[in-house]
């Protein structure tokens, strides 16, 4: 019966086919070990001279790493071994006989490793983040999908910047210049005042000119946004969100935390409520704690690691300065210059992995904003409409997917969160 590592345990006690790729071989006396790989799993298959075919044996002798395989074996219970099975050998069968593979047991460099992203992905280390980078995933898409959220897909081709123009990728679309989208937000707005609960996932892109562990020119986004939610609600929509994540793949991603050698400790104290401080009261943290900062400055890398090593879950901090905001955000009522927004700082020294704000929602203002920020104003006229019949409150958030894999997973650097990074002066593969 052909069947896959993961669940393996199903076939105990009897004869089982496994395809995959050679992971590893060693060899002692008449025995031969292969460790076979095959995307869900790894299990070592014990070749005994005498019990299998020559032909077979010699190939687990032979057979090159990365080489694609067949086995078939019995399947016994070893409480040793990885995944508490092991596979008796019976026969081996050639797929696909792999050239000498590039990257061995021995140290490479990054730059050699980035190179070779493409093959590096089959690493015990990088498999072990895609499986996580997937559970967060379906987590947060379950999660919102259980709420009675819409899924909406917006444009990746648009006339008009969500998050300022100095980070547009220009693009020709027929003779008229667009832009790689930075956000699906705005036209959520819209999709909002259809079916009330929506979310976009998907592509975004910064033409953003940084070399930091925290960057990329292309990410993955989720943004949610919600009809007649104020500020208060967004920020618990998002620490909700974010909690369920982190302890559904608490639940469901062991092995490969484990492989990480990730901290889960620091992820179990990750449940909502999490501490929530004005933009004021986190400076004068900042300040307390040795940084030149002063109020009405932005907060940087350096200010967000200070911020997210001060709590045990992630903080949520609100209220910052209008000035230093997007032209889309609403103003206190109380206080105009400020902002109803919000930016959750993972722990740990992650930095942001959530920006969000209640939208403006008055036509007039709205309008004023546009210009003020000299936007083209026929390039929004759709936007504006929103408000110009049946304006409504509304609010959401953007959470950054590498930004959270990262944290998640204990990584130090953004570039192993996703399959093929796409950074500064780094388009290959």
């Amino acid at each position: 019966m052909e069947t896959v590592i993961e669940k393996i345990g199903a076939s105990a006690g009897k004869e089982a086919t496994l395809t995959g790729w050679v992971y590893n071989k060693r060899s002692s006396g008449k025995v031969r070990f292969v460790i076979l790989r095959d995307g869900t799993g790894v299990i070592q298959c014990v070749f005994l001279k005498g019990q299998v075919p020559d032909a077979a044996f010699e190939l687990a002798d032979s057979v090159t790493q990365e080489s694609s395989v067949a086995v078939t074996g019995l399947v016994r219970e070893e409480k040793r071994a990885p995944g508490g099975f092991e596979l008796t050998a019976t026969d081996l069968k050639l797929i696909s006989l792999a050239e000498p593979y590039p990257i061995t047991l021995k140290e490479h460099g990054v730059e050699f490793l980035m190179e070779h992203r493409h093959l590096w992905l089959r690493s015990a280390r990088q498999h072990a983040v895609l499986r996580i980078r997937s559970e967060i995933i379906k987590a947060m898409r379950d999660y919102l999908d259980d709420n009675d959220f819409v899924l909406g897909d917006t444009p990746i081709l648009t006339p008009a910047a969500g998050e300022g123009t100095t980070t547009l990728f220009p693009v020709d679309y027929y003779g008229e210049q667009v832009y790689l989208a930075q956000t699906g937000q705005l036209y959520n707005e819209a999709i909002a005042a259809s079916v009330r609960k929506t979310y976009c996932f998907g592509p975004t892109f910064r033409a953003e000119k940084s070399k930091t562990r925290r960057h990329l020119m292309e990410f993955w986004m989720l943004e949610p946004e919600v009809a007649f939610l104020d500020l208060s609600g967004d920020m618990a929509l998002a620490e909700e969100l974010v909690a369920y994540a982190v302890q559904r793949v608490l639940a469901k991603r062991k092995p490969e935390l484990a492989t990480l050698e990730r901290d889960t400790t620091k992820l179990e104290a990750v449940k909502a409520p999490f501490p929530r401080i004005s933009y004021l009261d986190a400076v004068k943290l900042l300040q307390d704690k040795g940084k030149e900062i002063k109020p009405g400055d932005d907060f940087g890398g350096d200010e967000e690691t200070v911020l997210g090593e001060a709590f045990d879950r992630p903080v949520m901090i609100h209220h910052y300065p209008a000035a230093i905001k997007a032209f889309y955000m609403k103003r206190d009522p109380q206080d105009t210059s400020l902002a109803l927004c919000f930016d959750m700082i993972a722990s740990e020294g992650y930095g942001e992995i959530v920006g969000g704000s209640q939208r403006e929602d008055e036509l007039a203002e709205l309008e004023k904003r546009i210009i003020e920020n000299k936007l083209p104003p026929e390039a929004y006229r759709w936007y504006v409409d929103v408000r110009r019949y049946g304006s409504f409150p509304h609010s959401g958030f953007g959470l950054g997917l590498e930004r959270t894999v990262a944290w998640v997973c204990g990584l130090k650097h953004i570039r192993e969160t996703i399959p093929f990074p796409r950074m500064l002066e780094k388009v290959y593969p």
